[in-house]
């Protein structure tokens, strides 16, 4: 069999029109040292500041500090597969973690990688975990409330869509508490709920997880979890991956919600990785930068103006004090970040009562404008009415005899205390706050005994469900107060005929 020289010449032609110069360039360099979840390589040159490098076994870094002669590298995953010599190569993106509604329902870690054992994530769509906040102009003012359900919040601090509102306290005072049933409460309210747990315990998440999926929260939550037991990179990285996933639902114009639980904890991981990386450590062993660290993470929270879809993002930061000291390093960082603070009391807590919000050192910047009106109208006094009550608390204790006037005070502030009471995972829809508030400020409650107050308010929830639904159904809608006349009339109606426990008559009587 003969072939032509001709045919032979046609075959390489073919060959040569389909040949395609594939030259693959790729900058790399070697590491130098490893340990602590902290890498640093020689030889990348031209690496930029939060890009993502690959590791010769597959894990990856974020370039954290550019040197003169090297490159710091935190380490996002396990860092014990790396040596010293080990080649590591530039991949041109800027860290960034998987967004889209596919992640709503989901469990994460702080890339973005499922962790609830429901399989992948199918989405296409990813940001970068930093990204700059709204300008001046690209935002609006924060007139819309978030009912979080809980009476103390709702009344005294109301939380605006949009806002920052730091939740502080010493440890085991309800801080998370206060945050899930934020969330729950957040059931159809059109709402997309962020949980970012950050160094806390595996069974704590876990359990709070299982919370949100028995009231049905999960459904509109998306839960970030970076353990105890992860390097200090994922621990520093989570909340910004959060902040990024509620980014993305903010821009297409809904409304979100993100709990950061807790920045003390992301702080402690900042500064192991900062003194690792041999950069200067500051006032209290803390980097000077952990300011910018926690304010460039906050200020993401904004309300956007109507041109940009009118989204929102409301940021809930927690922090823990020792010993109540607010005047620590972080505390004070993370209060002249926020437009205002929920500040829980360790012997409010310990004594009973719960939520153990101090309203003396609570406040929010928003105010009135996260109201509806009716709330405003029926909560105007509850704050000094508190605050008397505590003063004169202290000064009845020396003297017996006081006069009317100052009792009358002393009675409708224990009744306030117990009214702001409330149990966990139950918070309430604001058109029943405002019905008990009213019963409070207008001296419903003043001729029943303290200790049935909360059979009151379970009793007055459940007459008006039966018998005056269209008045709780109309300060839903409107947000304003019903016709005064005839909604007085109802709660006199009921607190007329209420019937106290026999056991506190009985008391009082003996009394």
């Amino acid at each position: 069999m003969s072939i032509k020289a001709e045919e032979i010449s046609a075959l390489i032609k073919k060959q040569l029109e389909g040949y395609e110069d594939e030259l693959a360039v790729a900058e790399t360099g070697v590491v130098t040292y490893v340990g602590d979840g902290v890498a640093r390589a020689y030889g990348l040159d031209n690496a930029l500041s939060g890009e993502l490098l690959e590791f010769q076994n597959g894990v990856y870094g974020m370039v954290q500090n550019l040197e003169s002669n090297d490159v710091g590298i935190v380490v996002l995953g396990d860092f014990t597969g790396i040596s010293e010599g080990d080649t590591v190569k530039r991949t041109g993106k800027i860290m960034e973690v998987p967004v889209g509604e596919e992640m709503v329902g989901r469990v994460v870690n702080s890339l973005g990688q499922p962790i609830d054992g429901n399989g992948d994530i199918d989405t296409d769509k990813s940001a970068p975990i930093e990204h700059k906040a709204p300008g001046i102009m690209e935002r609006k003012s924060v007139d819309e409330p978030l009912q979080t359900g809980i009476k103390s919040i709702d009344a005294l601090v109301p939380i605006g869509r949009g806002q920052r509102e730091l939740i502080i306290g010493d440890r085991k005072t309800g801080k998370t508490s206060i945050a899930v049933d934020a969330i729950l409460n957040q059931k159809d309210q059109d709402m997309i709920c962020i949980y970012v747990a950050i160094g806390q315990k595996d069974s704590t998440i876990r359990q709070q997880v299982e919370t949100l999926k028995r009231f049905g929260a999960m459904d509109y939550t998306v839960v970030v979890s970076a353990g105890p037991s992860e390097p200090a990179p994922l621990l520093y990285v989570a909340p910004y991956a959060g902040a990024a996933m509620g980014e993305y639902f903010m821009n297409k114009g809904k409304d979100v919600l993100v709990v950061y639980d807790d920045l003390t904890k992301q702080a402690n991981a900042y500064r192991e990785l900062s003194l690792i990386l041999r950069r200067p450590p500051g006032r209290e062993a803390y980097p000077g930068d952990i300011f910018y660290t926690h304010s460039r993470l906050l200020e993401r929270a904004a309300k956007l103006n109507d041109e940009l879809g009118g989204g929102s993002m409301t940021a809930l930061p927690i922090v823990e004090t020792q010993a109540g000291d607010v005047s620590a390093y972080i505390p004070t960082n993370v209060i002249s970040i926020t437009d205002g603070q929920i500040f829980l009391n360790s012997d409010m807590f310990y004594s009973g009562s719960r939520p153990a919000i101090d309203a003396g050192t609570s406040v929010s910047r928003v105010g009135g404008d996260a109201q509806i009106k009716a709330m405003k109208k029926v909560a105007g006094t509850l704050r000094l009415d508190l605050a008397s009550y505590h003063e004169l608390e202290s000064f009845a204790q020396f003297g017996s005899d006081l006069d009317e006037a100052t009792k009358a005070k002393l009675d409708r502030g224990a009744r306030t205390v117990e009214v702001l009471k409330q149990g966990l995972h139950s918070p309430l829809p604001v058109e029943k706050q405002v019905l008990i508030l009213y019963s409070l400020t207008h001296g419903y409650l003043d001729k029943i005994n303290v200790d049935d107050v909360l059979k009151f308010e379970k009793e007055i929830f459940e007459a008006f469900d039966a018998s005056h639904s269209d008045l709780l159904n109309e300060i839903k809608t409107t947000g304003n107060l019903p016709d005064e006349d005839k909604f007085d009339t109802a709660v006199k109606d009921f607190a007329d005929n209420f019937q106290p426990s026999t056991t506190n008559t009985e008391a009082s009587e003996s009394k």
